[in-house]
């Protein structure tokens, strides 16, 4: 151990770690393989996090990215990021049994879409380009709508004077980049159409919120997080932006004493697809680091539910859906 290293508190975010979303397409698939039986093909990672993806590959889950590697009759998921309408069709032809694991709330932008499409309007997406939730949503419309990473490329879009426009955002952003590129749309087109609620969703709401709460009470925070995680990077930079060392951790060997010299007091988060046992794992190691106290900071209580789909789901789920 270095010598200079002493950590004394540990102090946990609250909330942290699954989301409603990730809680039940881990459950698809889970649920889909007792049923079937392995294998099950799951387009893309079913969720953002080594160690879940890893889990269910012991279990008999197949990830995959192209169709084609997925035989005849054989039973897909799609991730909880979503998929283009160009995947849905060809899953169709395909033949496959799918079940779908998109995050409702992620589906809830895809059909506001679909309904102001009808209405005529085009649209402008915040978000990370070749995210596979971008990708999904984008390809929600074989035309009409402009990606835009940054306040620069507000100014990059070009559309008719004329053109109805709406806004969506991917709903992993941090809230504060969100806000201050839908400001930019919103002076460039000052009669865009927001969404009626935000796109961000809940969990990363919350998440954000949570470590600003804890984030100026500690010397350093910890995220628990891949690093293909959307939403636990968000979380690393919230810390950051308030002043206060920020890492991420796939695992607890991933974690390095000299972060922790001089800093007495370490907050600890998850991201939404960060399951927690590991957050469980790197406590121990603090607790190796010296750490004495372990309490959590008060946060908001989550009691969202999303209902498995139609065939995977007993009776009582679908019911309490």
């Amino acid at each position: 151990m270095t010598s200079d290293v002493r950590v004394e508190d540990v102090l946990l975010a609250e909330p942290r770690g699954f989301c409603a979303g990730v809680d039940r397409a881990i459950e698809i698939v889970e649920r889909a393989l007792t049923k079937f039986g392995a294998p099950i093909y799951v387009r893309h990672e079913i969720v953002h996090n080594t160690y879940v993806v890893n889990d269910l590959k012991a279990k008999g889950a197949i990830f995959i990215e192209d169709l084609a590697d997925v035989p005849p009759g054989a039973t897909l998921v799609f991730s909880a990021h979503g998929v283009s309408q160009a995947v849905r069709r060809e899953a169709a032809e395909r033949g496959f049994t799918v079940f779908d694991a998109t995050c409702p709330l992620v589906t809830k932008v895809h059909v506001e879409m679909a309904k102001l499409r009808k209405e005529g309007y085009d649209f402008i997406m915040i978000g990370h380009k070749g995210h596979p939730e971008v990708e999904g949503t984008v390809g929600q419309l074989t035309e009409g709508i402009h990606l835009v990473e940054d306040v620069a490329d507000v100014e990059l879009v070009q559309v008719a004077p004329s053109t109805q426009l709406a806004v969506v955002t991917q709903t992993t952003l941090s809230v504060d980049d969100a806000a201050e590129i839908l400001a930019a749309v919103k002076r460039r087109f000052p009669n865009v159409r927001e969404p009626k609620q935000q796109d961000i969703c809940y969990a990363t709401q919350n998440r954000q919120d949570a470590v600003k709460m804890l984030a100026p009470n500690v010397d350093v925070v910890v995220v628990v997080g891949s690093l293909s995680s959307s939403n636990s990077n968000r979380l690393r930079e919230v810390a950051q932006r308030l002043g206060t060392d920020a890492y991420m951790v796939d695992s607890a060997d991933d974690l390095k004493p000299e972060w922790f010299a001089g800093k007495s007091r370490v907050g600890l988060t998850a991201g939404a697809s960060a399951p927690e046992i590991l957050v469980t794992q790197v406590i121990e190691r603090l607790r190796a680091l010296g750490a004495v106290s372990v309490r959590s900071m008060p946060g908001v209580l989550e009691t969202v539910h999303f209902p498995l789909p139609m065939g995977l789901g007993d009776k009582s789920m679908q019911a309490a859906g």
